[in-house]
């Protein structure tokens, strides 16, 4: 196997070597899942639960040490990786109720009775992005493992550190080999062997629309089902009747939060014309008091970027743009950059309709509710976004006309492990968390047993 160095974003120093799995040896894991399946499966449910609950525990107490991997090698900050930890805990304390209440159904039918049983689908791929590698690992590997499949799980490249030691602990809670394996390795070779080893019976991607395309592409050969959390571009709309104060004071953490990288983020900042300015003057001391520290400084609220290749993408719409102003950041070592405030002058600009996935804000004015509504769907994406006005019906109104799959009103809230996320459009097919995503990892089985 070769070999990646882990870089500190923070530092742009090395963190560790990681080893990759190459094709052998991907297929040599997926078989081991697929032979360790029909164990798991066979489980009784209240022994799977009992062990995802001591799964959760032993994730409990490793909290401090998974945020501290995840602050060198993601560069997040502590209270972001402290959540990210925790989140991966409670998830798996909310997908251990399934085993017990993985329920089918009765269904009345002339001649005998019929019933119906979720089984599941046996090897589940899951390929994780860096931007939040617990958390998105958390969501796809934990309904998988209730519902009774064994998961092969690809983090990034970048940040594979989290991960790996998930696994570990996996095996610490006592889960059997073979059920949770974590793969480290290139998209190209582990994740395209999960696409195309007829073991895999369904693949979970979150990462790029362009990558995504390709995957469902890849399982259209083999039928196989597939999850995908793709990119985003959301409006953050913002009415003359709200809170103006208060929508200026959350814009930042709404799009600046993890520097941007954040599918979800509001980076769009839609402004009715009339309070355009007053809203723009509100802002800029909110953008200037986020604090971008060292990641280690309990302080920070916002990182570096994940590497200096990325920021030089970042940095490239930013400077083919209005700036209206900007916070600050570090000098020196680490990857660097200043939450950004843009003026969009056209829906057509590049920085408005393309996925920046960094530290920067466009803001655009408009008219009306009609075209409020009209300019948060002209993108391809339909991920998320945010509503502030004090009026419930135009609230209600414009949340059922936008074309995204959450949103929230007067908040920037996106993801609650137990309410459905996912996308609209070109942001995603499926959903994931919430009470129904174990189904999504099984095939519903109808059985007829005659009375006669």
């Amino acid at each position: 196997m070769s070999t990646y160095t882990v870089i500190n974003p923070a530092t742009a120093r090395p963190v560790t070597e990681v080893e990759l799995y190459d094709g052998a040896a991907t297929d040599a894991a997926i078989e081991r899942a697929a032979a360790a399946f029909p164990r798991w499966r066979d489980m009784a449910p209240g022994e799977r639960a009992t062990l995802l609950r001591r799964f959760a525990a032993v994730v409990d107490a490793h909290v401090e040490e998974l945020a501290e991997l995840e602050m060198r090698n993601a560069g997040h900050t502590w209270a972001n990786a402290r959540w990210e930890a925790g989140n991966v805990r409670d998830v798996l304390n909310y997908y251990a109720a399934t085993p017990e209440r993985l329920f089918g159904q009765q269904i009345p039918t002339a001649g005998g009775i019929n019933v119906t049983f979720h089984e599941p689908l046996g090897v589940v791929g899951i390929i994780v992005p860096w931007n939040f590698p617990m958390p998105i690992a958390g969501w796809g590997l934990t309904p998988a493992l209730a519902s009774g499949n064994t998961v092969v799980l690809k983090p990034a490249e970048l940040t594979p550190l989290t991960a790996v030691r998930i696994g570990e602990l996996a095996l610490e809670a006592g889960v059997p080999e073979g059920v949770l394996q974590v793969l480290p390795g290139r998209g190209v070779v582990v994740g395209e062997r999960f696409v195309t080893n007829p073991l895999v019976r369904k693949v979970c991607f979150t990462g790029s629309t362009a990558v995504g395309k390709q995957i469902m592409a890849g399982c259209a050969d083999q039928v196989k089902r597939c999850t995908l959390e793709l990119g985003g571009k959301s409006a953050n709309v913002v009415f003359a009747d709200a809170d103006l104060a208060k929508a200026a004071a959350a814009a930042p953490y709404a799009v600046f939060d993890n520097a941007g990288q954040d599918c979800c983020a509001r980076s769009r900042i839609l402004v009715e014309r009339s309070v355009y300015e007053e809203f723009l003057g509100l802002l800029e001391p909110a953008v200037k008091a986020v604090s971008v520290l060292d990641p280690s400084d309990e302080a920070s609220e916002m990182g570096p970027l994940i590497s200096a290749r990325h920021r030089e993408r970042v940095r490239g719409y930013v400077d083919a743009a209005v700036i209206a102003y900007t916070g600050h950041a570090p000098d020196g070592d680490g990857f660097w950059m200043a939450p950004t405030v843009v003026l969009a002058d056209s829906p057509r600009d590049a920085i408005w309709r393309e996925e920046v996935f960094g530290p920067v804000v466009a803001v655009m004015p408009f008219a009306d509710e009609a075209e409020a509504v009209q300019l948060a769907n002209d993108t391809e994406f339909g991920l998320s976004g945010s509503i502030y006005t004090r009026d419930v019906g135009r609230a209600l109104r414009v949340a059922r006309g936008i074309e995204a799959g959450n949103l929230s009103i007067n908040s920037h809230a996106s993801v609650r492990y137990w309410t459905p996320f996912g996308g609209f459009k070109q942001s995603g097919l499926g959903r994931e968390l919430g009470p129904d995503a174990p189904h999504a990892f099984t095939d519903v089985k109808n059985v007829f047993i005659a009375s006669d």
